[in-house]
Parts: C-alpha cells; structure tokens; sequence
C-alpha cells in the first residue's frame, strides 16, 4: 500500500474510533479533550490516542514520500475556485517572497517554515480528501493549509485573505474551517488527559520546581472575546451578558495541555464552570487521579490540581489560603502555587496571541468553539516540536482571568473542605522544609 493511503487510512481509522466514542458517550457541544473517562472501558484504545508516537510514525511517511510538492509560488492562474469562478487570478508574487523567507512563517503562520512542512505533510492526505460537492478547488495541501493558519494566526478576514491568497473568499472560509475540522477530529488526541504513567513524569516535575509531591497539573480558566454581530452569543436568559466565551484548561509544568473544555458563558464563574465539566465527574468518581496516595506527616496526599481563587479547595483540588501573614507557612504554600500556576498563565497568554483569538471572534459559536479547539492543539503540536514561535512568557499576571470568587459551600462540602485543608497545611509545611533544604 502506498504512504500516502496508508496515512489516510491511519487517519481515518482514529477519526472513526473517536467518533464512535463520542456517539456512545455524547457530551455537549463544547470542545472537551477529556478523552480518559473512556479509558476504563476501552483502555488499549485510550493508551493509543492519547500517545504521540502515532502522530512521530505518521510524520515519518509524510518526509519520506517522493512527490513533487506545489508551492505557493505554483498556484496561480490555474487555480480553480469554489464557486465556479475561473477568471484568472494574479501570481502570488507575495507569498514567493514568504515561503522564500524562513522567518516570516513565524510571522504569518506562528509557527518554523520546518513546522508548517511537517504538519502540512501529516495532514495533506486529509485536507485534500474532501472538497466542496461539484466545486473541487484544485489546491495544494501547503496552500490549503497556508490559508487556513493565516486565518488563525493573523485574525485577517476572509476578504483580507482571499486577496493575500489570490482565491475567492469561500475558498479562504472553506480552508480555514476545514483546517479546525480535520484538526479537532483526527488530532485531538493531541491534547489528552495522561496516562497514570505519564501523570508520575507531569509530578516529579512540579515537585521539582517547588517541592510540592503528587501534583498532576494546573487549572484555569480563559475568557475569549465574541462578535455579538455575527450570531455567536451563548444561550442564557441574561440580556446582559458579556459577549465571552469561557474556557477551562488543565496544562502541566511545561504549558503543555491536558485538558480543553470551552463553550461556556463567559459570565459562568470557574468553580460553575468546573462543576458541570466531565473532568470533575471523572475525578469525583474515581477514574482520574487515583493513584496511590503520598504519605507526609501521617496526612495521605492523593493526586491533585493547582487552582486560583476562583475555585473551590477540594482534596484533589489545592487553593491558596486567604489572607495568609506574611513569613507564614501559608505565604509559602501561596507564593509555591502562584509559582505553579505560572504555567497555565503563559498557555493562556500564548492562546491569546493567536490573532484570531485576541481579539473578538467574528464567527458563528460553533465555529468561535473550534478556533479555539484548533488553537489548543497546535498549541501543544508546537510544543512537541520544540518550537516557540507562538509562546509568550508572562509579564503581569493580573491580566489573567480567574472570574468570580466560588460560590458559598454547604454542609457536605464543608465537611469535604475540612478533609482538603488538611492536605493544605501538609503540603504548606512540605514547602517550607523544601525550601528550607
């Protein structure tokens, strides 16, 4: 069998086995990456989306076909259009200037031009599988994909585009939402929950940096900015909501994803938002982070997230104190998990720097969803190359949004919070002896 089918095939394989997951186990219509409360019931399967090693194997027949690849610079009068409009576009005298000049991909691609090869070779045999029905484009998988990161990465409108592009404008708005469809259906595998293997690796790294033992990740919360003009504002009884759409995200030490969940109203507090999440039913009832527990001053410490304010103090969920005196072990345990945190901030901030995200979001909720699903996983695509070319470093962390303070507790999660706060005060004084030594 050829590379090329081969790859497809591989493709479509994962595509249908996640779809069949999805039909088995619907969920709503947010973009959720949790994909591990399947893990106990199909846990080969799990083991292998949720491993990068198919994405390395695949990579490997995209460098080695022997094709003749067409450049942008190839794609000009013959070029057929969407909508049957064959009238000759100019050449792209532009783009020969980009693709000749390795460091304007990072300009408009926010990516290495040594990325954009790899990921346009993985994904070639599925962005040229289907085209609009009776108007095949007649495009290139490089110029596909050219279109469809310009749209992510620079924010530009469709017209802005096509006239970059030399396509027509349905021809920009096809690319760039096929693009977020063969991204979040066949590779969203890219951002999964670990394996609890994986998750002994996300800990010693916590630990590492702060001393604090059995740690599996931070979580936040981002807000993104809607277009209310263009039929993209969330259901709520509210007709004075703000036009956001809210986002939780679980990353590790290296901002690396975990978990994405987004389509929530943007006036939704984080301790709402996390409640109504599978990744909480999944911890609550057992099928994440239940390894063995740590044992430290005869306190059992089980597997845990790090959270901000806006969130509830749960025993696999640890909060900063409130109003900790300074010199105090809470001040330590607070400055060790704004130190953790640093990590979902700078994920936050580098979603953000795509430009379709940073500013508000000129599409329908559905397709706002995916951009920001698309997002997410070529966020931690890059990661896995090594390249950072849409990473930012964090410089003020008030720009961050927690949302609203949690909601009062009542009586069973008092109780619940008494168990959580015991765990706080052990890892506080793990903390201070760390710092200590």
């Amino acid at each position: 069998m050829e590379s090329k089918k081969l790859a497809a095939l591989l493709s479509s394989l994962i595509s249908q086995l996640l779809l069949l997951l999805l039909l088995i186990f619907p969920s709503s219509n947010s973009f959720d990456s949790n994909t591990n409360s399947y893990a106990n019931l199909f846990p080969l399967l799990h083991h292998f989306l949720s491993s990068q090693e198919i994405s390395a194997f695949l990579s490997l027949f995209t460098f080695s076909r022997k094709r003749k690849r067409t450049y942008f610079s190839e794609l000009d009068s013959e070029s057929t259009h969407e909508d049957g409009d064959h009238e000759h576009g100019p050449r792209l005298s532009e783009w020969d200037r980009v693709t000749r000049n390795p460091d304007s991909y990072k300009t408009f691609f926010r990516m290495s031009s040594s990325t954009f090869e790899w990921l346009s070779g993985l994904l070639e045999p599925l962005l040229e599988c289907r085209d609009p029905i009776g108007s095949p484009l007649n495009l290139s998988a490089e110029l596909r994909l050219g279109i469809g990161l310009f749209r992510l990465a620079t924010g530009s409108n469709y017209s802005h585009i096509a006239g970059r592009f030399g396509v027509t404008e349905s021809v920009t708005r096809f690319c760039a939402k096929q693009l977020c469809r063969v991204l979040c259906t066949n590779f969203r595998f890219w951002v999964a929950f670990p394996s609890p293997a994986e998750l002994q690796l996300v800990s010693k790294d916590f630990e590492t940096l702060t001393g604090l033992p059995n740690c599996c990740g931070v979580i936040g919360c981002a807000r993104f900015e809607l277009d209310g003009k263009n039929d993209c504002k969330l259901a709520s009884d509210d007709k004075d909501q703000d036009d956001r759409i809210a986002v939780q995200i679980v990353v590790d030490s290296s901002s690396r994803i975990l978990s994405v969940i987004a389509g929530f109203r943007g006036d939704k507090g984080n301790c709402r938002i996390l409640k109504s999440t599978t990744l909480y039913k999944d911890i609550e009832e057992g099928r994440l982070l239940n390894s063995s527990p740590v044992i430290f001053n005869g306190v059992a410490i089980n597997q845990y997230l790090i959270g901000g304010k806006g969130y509830p103090l749960l025993p696999w969920l640890m909060v900063p104190f409130v109003d900790a005196l300074p010199g105090s072990y809470e001040e330590v345990f607070n400055t060790a998990n704004n130190l953790m945190r640093v990590s979902a901030f700078r994920t936050v901030a580098s979603l953000k720097n795509w430009g379709v995200l940073c500013k508000p979001i000129e599409e329908e909720l559905k397709t706002a969803v995916a951009f920001i699903g698309a997002c997410s996983i070529l966020h931690n695509a890059l990661l896995m190359r090594e390249d950072d070319s849409a990473l930012l470093d964090v410089g003020d962390y008030s720009l961050y949004d927690q949302g609203p303070q949690c909601c009062d507790a009542d009586l069973e999660e008092t109780l619940i919070e008494r168990k959580a706060s015991d765990i706080r005060i052990a890892l506080a004084t793990r903390v201070k002896e760390f710092q200590k030594s």
